[in-house]
């Protein structure tokens, strides 16, 4: 009786540790190499089974760097769809010796690097995913679209959002942008932290009007230069199954 609960108490301190330590949210890089990250702002999504990055210098908010794709939740190892740090390595798959210091914090081994993180949020919200876009209103028509090597993905996370536009079979990167988010009550505002086409869009706040119908978000309002838009997006890993 004894050891039947030792044993039930040992699975439940590990089924509960392993909940903790969950890379789902948001996270900044707060150290490389032993430096205190302090000239620039790096976040990474990880929301199912995906993780984009992007960052930008503090001091002007000049668009640095993305990179992103899918990860394996089991030994986090990644395989890249962007990198526009080194393009090279997109198709590749890597791990990236990803550990955790405890719930809140990891530590990434690179080639050439030593990175620790911070989670920043952890909290879920009602777009929280990984979505491509299938859908686009032009011309008070709605066309359709089948997702390949050339996509607009867009993932959410603790908070955070980022969209980036990339083939990954030419290694093309089209564009990006990101930042923190609020969606209550069919109302989603999108705050800009960085923005690789125009970094003087840095600050602004864009109100849309969001619906998730049969699975799918349609996403409506204004853009970042103020023409209306009307967009389906499905999420990634059934888009890509069909």
């Amino acid at each position: 009786m004894m050891r039947s609960l030792s044993i039930l108490i040992i699975a439940l301190a590990v089924s509960l540790n392993l909940k903790a330590q969950s890379l789902e949210g948001s996270w900044k890089l707060v150290e490389e190499n032993g430096r205190k990250i302090t000239d620039k702002e790096v976040v990474r999504i990880y929301q199912d089974n995906y993780f984009a990055e992007g960052a930008k210098e503090l001091s002007s908010n000049e668009f640095l760097w993305a990179l992103g794709g899918e990860y394996d939740s089991e030994d986090y190892s990644v395989t890249l769809d962007f990198n526009t740090k080194s393009p090279e390595m997109v198709g590749d798959s890597i791990d990236p010796k990803l550990t955790f210091i405890n719930e809140n914090k990891i530590r990434i081994n690179e080639v050439d690097e030593v990175q620790v993180w911070d989670k920043i949020s952890s909290e879920e919200n009602a777009l929280d995913g990984n979505w491509v876009i299938t859908g686009r209103k032009r011309n008070g028509e709605m066309n359709r679209m089948t997702p390949g090597a050339r996509r607009t993905v867009k993932i959410l996370g603790g908070d955070h959002f980022q969209w980036i536009a990339f083939n990954s079979e030419t290694r093309e990167f089209s564009g990006t942008g990101g930042g923190t988010y609020t969606s209550e009550d069919g109302k989603n505002t999108e705050n800009i932290e960085f923005f690789s086409r125009d970094k003087n869009r840095v600050g602004a706040s864009l109100g849309f009007d969001y619906e998730l119908k049969d699975g799918e978000w349609h996403h409506s309002g204004k853009s970042s230069k103020g023409d209306p838009i009307y967009e389906i997006w499905s999420p990634y890993a059934e888009a890509y199954s069909k």
